[in-house]
């Protein structure tokens, strides 16, 4: 994680009536959930989506995948999908070239998520951009930030790994089953545990 977001999680939210929530939410900025209807519809129209592919994908699995890929803000070629797949914000995902995706992805709130060409995501993975305020009463009125998550080029990603808000997997990295990344992991990397930590390097040329 950047020192830039690692700061960003900590700051005290301020209201900004001359923005909408969603306003807030693409630029990157804390808002309110329960105080944008735009962004309870969006994540209703997103869903709808992700259960249809379910719903066709044993019969029709070109088309299911194909509703993925229009569905999010961009996709390259090659993705290779297992759904379920749960998505809140589809204009806040890209994929990259050649992407396989196995069964039960999650993606939560409102940071931007990059998933790179050639990764690999296992099943039961879980990528939480979402993070919320520290003071008690401020997260009783619903603010949160969504930070980014970014899964670089080549990454292979375990089962039931969980990616915390705001961290990058870098290029060529490899995360263990059952990992919980709480900070960066550096390009061709082995990680492992919870929280996950550098066990390995991946051989690749210089």
């Amino acid at each position: 994680m950047s020192e830039n977001w690692r700061a960003r999680k900590n700051e005290t939210p301020v209201e900004d009536a001359t923005r909408t929530e969603y306003e807030k939410l693409r630029e990157g900025d804390w808002f309110k959930y329960r105080s944008g209807p735009e962004l309870a519809a969006m994540q209703r129209e997103t869903l709808a989506v992700c259960r249809e592919v379910g719903r066709i994908y044993l019969d029709e699995p070109e088309r299911g995948t194909q509703m993925i890929a229009d569905l999010v803000a961009e996709c390259g070629p090659g993705l290779d999908i297992r759904p379920p797949i749960y998505l809140e914000y589809r204009e806040q995902v890209t994929i990259g070239a050649n992407v396989f995706i196995n069964a039960n992805l999650m993606i939560l709130g409102g940071g931007r998520v990059h998933i790179g060409d050639n990764a690999l995501i296992g099943p039961e993975a879980r990528f939480y951009t979402v993070n919320h305020t520290l003071d008690v009463d401020l997260r009783r009125e619903g603010w949160e930030i969504g930070l980014p998550i970014t899964v670089e080029d080549d990454v292979w990603l375990g089962g039931s790994v969980v990616l915390c808000p705001g961290v990058t997997i870098g290029k060529g990295s490899i995360v263990g089953a059952g990992a919980v990344v709480t900070k960066d992991v550096p390009p061709y990397s082995v990680v492992g545990g919870n929280p996950a930590r550098v066990i390995g390097e991946v051989p690749h040329d210089t």
